[in-house]
């Protein structure tokens, strides 16, 4: 079980308008989905209040908060711990990104116009570029933006919504294995913009099926190993 409290230099500013809950929610979520702080991590109410610069209140409501959505769980005479995802969890959750992320790419296909393609093939340099200088964690970022443009460029709206509800704990599965996929992912990256670009809907969803399916298959294989 790791230590309590966050990790030096990690403590985000929460200088966002909205309400103060809201604002250490989402604090406390990024560093979760970041890994700053680790699954299995003990988390404090003072220790994090402190870090932040908040009083416990507004800490507590976002542990209950993030309780209720599976990212901490609270133990009754221990204290709030960061959720260790069971191997169960992580294969659904994958697979349900697979189907909806295939379906995204196949509507892509059929509606990206050249200032879709060249957003992607922005995010596609940089990410290039993240992966040449062992950037992980902009890399990571990089990968859900070009995830997400995809989405966009599928144009609907129940489907964004959906994908948008799975795509914090993607980038959460996907930070401990980014490394190891690397240039590979990037490679699909290209593919699928290609695919894409050519309007070709059976490509973009076979391609996008493969590349969700070998992350899934990757981080299984990091914890076995």
């Amino acid at each position: 079980m790791s230590s309590t409290g966050l990790p030096q230099g990690t403590a985000p500013k929460l200088d966002r308008p909205g309400p103060l809950r809201d604002r250490v929610y989402e604090a406390l979520l990024e560093l979760i989905t970041t890994r700053a702080l680790r699954p299995g991590r003990h988390l404090v109410e003072s220790e994090l209040a402190g870090r932040l610069g908040v009083s416990r209140q507004p800490v507590r409501e976002a542990l209950q908060r993030l309780n209720t959505e599976g990212w901490v769980d609270l133990r009754p005479a221990q204290g709030a711990f960061v959720h260790e995802p069971t191997a169960e969890e992580t294969d659904q959750l994958l697979t349900v990104r697979t189907l909806l992320e295939a379906e995204g790419a196949r509507l892509a296909a059929t509606r990206a116009d050249e200032a879709g393609i060249r957003a992607l093939e922005g995010i596609l340099a940089q990410g290039l570029r993240a992966v040449a200088g062992d950037d992980v964690d902009a890399a990571v970022a990089l990968n859900a933006r070009f995830h997400a443009k995809i989405i966009e460029l599928a144009g609907n709206a129940v489907l964004a919504e959906l994908a948008a509800q799975v795509g914090r704990k993607v980038r959460w599965y996907y930070t401990p294995v980014a490394r190891r996929r690397g240039h590979r992912s990037w490679a699909e990256h290209r593919d699928l913009i290609t695919a894409i670009a050519g309007h070709d809907e059976e490509s973009a969803t076979r391609l996008m099926r493969e590349h969700t399916e070998l992350t899934r298959h990757s981080y299984h294989a990091r914890n076995e190993s």
